[in-house]
């Protein structure tokens, strides 16, 4: 990459990506329920007369939803405009960070503006070659400043396909889609103390739940603790297998090694009434159904790494 295009990508610095922008609800009541019931947030202070947003909500009033927001500068798409032809063409998010001036109440109205903050040099990781993008956005309720949300995503070429000097990405011929699984290995777990008696269940294709040997209460995922008597001792049961799809998602981003987009990930509720989320396989992507039966079963991804998965059962299909 060249000091001319780095001092072209820098020049962004400063400029508006997102000028008098306005939340499209007031916040509210029930968003503020769904998001703690999706968190399991279960703080008085979010319910009740005098209820407050939680301050990790900061964003959620700002987003533009399906159809977007139209009050978006122009700075932001020529600078991913120019990434993309310099070869970066995938993006990943790295972290955010929030600080929280006063709390949000339903009936605030919520308006922001967003401004290119910094690019980094080039740098490289393990997913390849890339600069740092990080947009602050200065949120305000009813005018008072509320709070500053910092975004930051990594625009790269991926290290299996990046060039040396980064040619332009219509400069090179396009790579054959790889079969599924074939670019590399999967992202391994984080295996601890707390869940290693999980892997070992899967490396014996058995899938095993922990059991309170306090109330006998069952938990998915594992836990130190059982969450209904806060005992610490448990023991575990196989699960039979058999589920149903209670929620899924079909992931559309763009190919990275080991993964084949795109698939459905579903969270599955077991037989035994806890709930995990896995890869449906065996039925097309967009067939998968709220409430399809699932059987699990291990599917090996590469030669070292096997993963519990669904297979969709004929006639459960939409």
């Amino acid at each position: 990459m060249s000091e001319d295009l780095y001092a072209r990508l820098k020049a962004y610095e400063g400029q508006a990506a997102t000028t008098a922008g306005a939340g499209k609800d007031l916040v509210n009541e029930p968003m503020i329920r769904h998001w703690c019931e999706a968190m399991g947030d279960t703080n008085p202070a979010y319910t009740g007369p005098d209820a407050m947003a939680p301050p990790t909500m900061l964003q959620a009033w700002t987003m533009g939803g399906l159809s977007g927001h139209t009050d978006r500068s122009a700075a932001q798409d020529e600078l991913f405009g120019l990434l993309d032809g310099a070869g970066f063409t995938s993006v990943v998010a790295t972290d955010c960070e929030q600080e929280y001036l006063r709390p949000l109440r339903p009936g605030d109205r919520i308006t922001f503006d967003a401004v290119i903050e910094s690019v980094s040099e080039r740098k490289t990781t393990k997913l390849g070659t890339g600069h740092f993008v990080t947009t602050r956005m200065d949120v305000r309720a009813d005018g008072e400043p509320a709070g500053t949300h910092r975004f930051r995503i990594l625009k790269y070429a991926p290290a299996a396909r990046a060039q040396l000097e980064h040619q332009p990405a219509k400069a090179e011929p396009q790579p054959a889609k790889p079969e599924p699984h074939s670019e590399g290995k999967r992202p391994r777990p984080v295996i601890n103390r707390d869940n290693a008696g999980f892997w070992e269940g899967v490396a014996e294709h058995r899938l095993l739940i922990q059991r309170c040997e306090g109330c006998g209460e069952l938990r998915f995922p594992w836990l130190p603790g059982c969450n209904a008597c806060g005992s610490a001792d448990w023991d575990t049961v196989e699960a039979g297998g058999q589920g149903t799809v209670y929620s899924y998602v079909v992931m559309h981003h763009p190919p990275f090694p080991a993964f084949d987009p795109p698939y459905a990930v579903g969270l599955i509720e077991l037989a035994e009434g806890v709930r995990m989320v896995g890869n449906v396989v065996g039925v097309p992507h967009d067939k998968v159904r709220i409430g399809m039966p699932v059987q699990l079963e291990f599917l090996r991804v590469d030669e070292e790494w096997e993963l519990p998965v669904f297979r969709g059962l004929p006639g459960g299909a939409g």
